[in-house]
């Protein structure tokens, strides 16, 4: 591995570069302290937007709600707040959307969503939104909102084909998503090959890298072989011999996120989306690599 060429890297990073940050919903008081201390710490860096994530099958609605609610009085950023459609009748999900339209948010990242462990696999409420594409047209009718979406470089594990993916996404966009987010991946090649069979499909919206900062590499291994993310041989070098020096697993993590993104935007690419797992540090030291300052009343309280 190594970093792009300086000079071309420089030239590429004419424009400024724009992040999001993920986080999921407390459940736990000290998880809530945890989670609201990286808020703070993360919003001066400006970022487009920070999403809430929503548990399987619905299981954190209420987290994610009152989460996103504060984050909107309580900040100047914007939150987007993730909704899915599993294991619940359309009334009930519009109800959520209804709820989060009149609380000002108007940000949606529409996901069809994980069905709780152990229930043999997704299955559409019989009352319920299909998939998210139906989930989507749904929002649509309940207000504008901005609607952000999933997509799958290496392939969602439910997936029959790359084919039929993509033409999902396609209609996922034409349904009224106006941004895809990655899932994670660590080949930036995954990313480049994804990119240009999207465009081939006719796929023309935004479609943001979602970046993992690497902190537990087992805990990855685990993750990425349910969901259908490929860890590179690489990387599994990396953390060789790391288990138990979590000190030096947060430098590593950090040199290769950073080095991910730099590669990107050696390419072109000028948006990043971090899955920060509720840690800020490292996040934020990876955007300060990227050359992401904090700005001036970015983040700060509403008024």
């Amino acid at each position: 591995m190594t970093l792009p060429d300086a000079t071309a890297y420089a030239a590429r990073r004419a424009g400024p570069l724009k992040v999001s940050f993920e986080f999921f919903p407390p459940k736990t008081a000290e998880m809530e302290e945890s989670l609201w201390r990286s808020v703070l710490r993360l919003a001066p860096l400006g970022p487009r937007f920070v999403s809430v994530t929503y548990g399987a099958g619905g299981s954190t609605r209420e987290r994610t709600h009152s989460t996103v609610v504060r984050i909107l009085k309580e900040t100047g950023l914007k939150p987007a707040a993730h909704l899915t459609c599993v294991g619940a009748p359309k009334a009930e999900v519009d109800e959520v959307a209804r709820h989060y339209w009149e609380a000002g948010i108007r940000h949606i990242v529409a996901l069809r969503g994980d069905a709780p462990e152990g229930s043999g696999g997704f299955s559409p409420h019989p009352d319920g939104y299909a998939n998210s594409t139906d989930l989507i047209a749904g929002l649509k009718k309940i207000g504008d909102f901005e609607i952000s979406v999933g997509c799958y470089p290496e392939g969602h594990p439910d997936s029959s084909s790359p084919r039929v993916e993509l033409d999902h996404l396609k209609r996922k966009v034409d349904a009224g998503a106006t941004r895809c987010i990655t899932q994670y991946f660590f080949d930036t090649d995954v990313y480049f090959r994804f990119l240009d069979r999207a465009r081939s499909a006719g796929i023309t919206v935004p479609i943001v890298p979602g970046i993992l900062p690497v902190t537990n590499f087992r805990q990855v291994v685990r993750f990425s072989a349910a969901c259908g993310a490929s860890v590179p041989a690489w990387l599994a070098d990396m953390f060789e011999g790391l288990d138990d020096d979590a000190d030096t697993r947060r430098m590593v993590a950090a040199h290769v996120a950073a080095e991910q993104c730099r590669r990107l935007q050696a390419a072109g690419i000028d948006e990043f989306h971090f899955y920060t797992l509720n840690r800020a540090d490292l996040t934020y030291a990876i955007c300060h690599v990227l050359g992401v300052r904090p700005q001036a009343g970015a983040g700060e309280a509403a008024a």
